[in-house]
């Protein structure tokens, strides 16, 4: 590409690879770590390529390098406003944030890019996806850094993992409704059941993505 020096053509070569390979953009420490550099040096790097209209960045977001000749990849708003269809029976879910599971953590709903999972792995309806974060549910075989797909819902019933929202943190847990409280269960003995009569229920666990 003209105007881009050897280097600066390698760094974004390898940002398309990664968008196509893995569906959201790298961090600035991934692009560091594949050439061996600094994280300073791949930063300038980076930049420069901003400087040149060659990529956009968010330096407020994580994941936030969009390649501007790149038609692949195209940012979803950060809100749960439905799925993006993509071509070959594609659906594109906005990942937002992580969620415990263990002690609940603080809600960080900021868009942190995307996940593209078959349709026919979806139900009807708005779905969003979450890091799981903790060891409180390894017994139902969700694991900490898993990928949580989500389908957006205010309803669960009795035994179904649901994401809930404590206050302004969330967990995944499983769900139990009792005569005048709700019971949050974990799927690990070293952590108690949760007990509550404020929640709001954010959706229902359908799948659980996982990389080894």
């Amino acid at each position: 590409m003209k105007g881009l020096t050897a280097r600066q053509t390698e760094v974004l070569n390898f940002i398309k690879s990664f968008i196509r390979e893995h569906k959201f953009p790298p961090t600035v420490r991934e692009v560091s770590e594949n050439f061996h550099m600094s994280v300073r040096g791949a930063y300038d790097h980076i930049k420069a390529l901003e400087k040149k209209h060659v990529l956009r960045c968010n330096n407020m977001r994580s994941r936030a390098i969009e390649v501007l000749d790149h038609p692949e990849q195209q940012y979803a708003s950060a809100a749960v406003a439905g799925n993006e269809k993509e071509e070959g029976l594609q659906h594109r879910i906005p990942i937002l944030g992580s969620v415990a599971a263990g002690k609940p953590i603080h809600a960080e709903e900021n868009w942190d890019g995307h996940v593209s999972v078959p349709s026919d792995f979806l139900r009807n309806g708005r779905h969003f996806a979450l890091q799981i974060r903790g060891d409180s549910m390894t017994g139902a075989g969700i694991m900490e850094g898993d990928l949580a797909i989500v389908k957006e819902q205010s309803t669960a019933e009795n035994g179904e993992i649901i994401v809930a929202m404590l206050e302004d943190s969330v967990t995944l847990k499983r769900f139990y409704r009792e005569a005048n409280r709700v019971k949050l269960q974990s799927e690990n003995s070293k952590y108690p059941p949760m007990y509550t009569r404020d929640i709001r229920i954010l959706g229902k666990l359908e799948h659980i993505i996982r990389t080894y």
